[in-house]
């Protein structure tokens, strides 16, 4: 008589040829039988019991969860590596769209700034049309993606027709079209961007440099909105070559499987950008204080309470990803100390070959 805790078929052929051996050498069999059940059934309790806490945690943490397991097991990769110009991805968007009237927005962050100016696009019947100031995290996701087109080909031009439906899904989104599908926002970000100015400057107290540029300098952008036409994008943008150059020379890596993590919030899109800029390059210990903290990234904040009980869950959220990253939020900031590139899934060696 097999013995009741046995189940599994493949295991219970072995029990039924181990009737055909010496009752000593069977009880041995049986007995191993039986631990290899035991295990299955432990690893399958423990897989279950995952599966049942992942179910009850919050969609956004649910991703997080799944994401950092896959970068656990996979490690750092180039193939997974996604890139902005330095100064774009430190000094940031806005958030929020701003009202319509808001013709300009400007960033900064220690010696560089970003202005953006909106501007205007043309539509098929001739009519000038006022464009926003691209804001929140699908312009970011735009950018990201189409950068990196961009050095892989080692062109400004970037045939765009599937890679960013291919893109679209690589971030979680369901690829939708109609007024309220998941295409409509991603486009009123590819026209913003496709319409609006944008100033990189430093400066160092002696000297200042100003990159003045139109980043998407060709695109077609009134294209079909049918889901079920080959058209879902533009066949192709170009980039300016002063954008393009200034990519080339300053580009920060950043991981896709992070954006994806973080594709709903531009601020944590933001504050993973300026850590990963940040504690790659930094010698010693390091201490930015609250108010320019909230200078940086307290936008849409009225009161220094609320921000800061937002940016304890947004640096727990980066945390929670790239647990190994010496970052921490005291009473008198955000303190960290130099990294590995790879704490942050950032091969040491990336794709991007920097001009002299």
């Amino acid at each position: 008589m097999n013995p009741p805790n046995v189940r599994d078929p493949d295991l219970l052929e072995k029990l039924a040829e181990a009737q055909t051996y010496s009752a000593r050498y069977r009880e041995i069999q049986v007995r191993n039988i039986e631990g290899m059940q035991a295990d299955r059934d432990k690893l399958a309790a423990e897989a279950e019991a995952k599966r049942t806490a992942l179910a009850a945690l919050p969609r956004e943490a649910r991703r997080r969860t799944i994401i950092r397991e896959v970068i656990e097991t996979e490690g750092p990769s180039p193939d997974n590596l996604r890139f902005l110009p330095t100064p774009l991805a430190i000094c940031g968007l806005p958030y929020r769209r701003l009202p319509t009237e808001r013709r300009e927005f400007e960033r900064r962050q220690g010696r560089m700034s970003v202005v953006v100016s909106a501007g205007w696009l043309m539509d098929p019947n001739g009519n000038r049309i006022h464009q926003p100031i691209p804001w929140g995290p699908k312009a970011r996701l735009i950018m990201a993606h189409l950068s990196t087109e961009a050095l892989r080909n080692n062109s400004p031009v970037v045939e765009t027709a599937d890679t960013l439906t291919g893109f679209m899904h690589d971030m979680g989104f369901t690829v939708t079209g109609g007024e309220r599908g998941s295409l409509a926002p991603f486009k009123e970000q590819l026209r913003a961007l496709a319409a609006c100015r944008m100033e990189f400057s430093a400066w160092d107290g002696s000297r200042s440099a100003m990159v003045d540029v139109k980043p998407l300098e060709k695109v077609e952008l009134w294209f079909g909105e049918d889901p079920a036409q080959r058209s879902l994008w533009p066949s192709k943008i170009e980039f300016s070559h002063r954008y393009f150059e200034e990519l080339q020379k300053h580009a920060l890596p950043i991981d896709k499987r992070a954006l994806k993590a973080f594709s709903g919030s531009a601020r944590r899109l933001d504050l993973l950008f300026w850590i990963t800029f940040r504690i790659t390059r930094l010698n010693d210990h390091f201490i930015l204080d609250w108010k320019p903290l909230k200078e940086q990234f307290g936008e849409g904040f009225a009161r220094d309470r609320d921000f800061r009980a937002h940016l304890v869950e947004d640096l727990a959220s980066i945390k929670e990803l790239f647990p190994k990253l010496p970052v921490k939020l005291t009473a008198r900031g955000l303190e960290m100390d130099a990294a590995d590139s790879t704490a942050l899934a950032i091969p040491k060696r990336t794709l991007v070959t920097k001009k002299a």
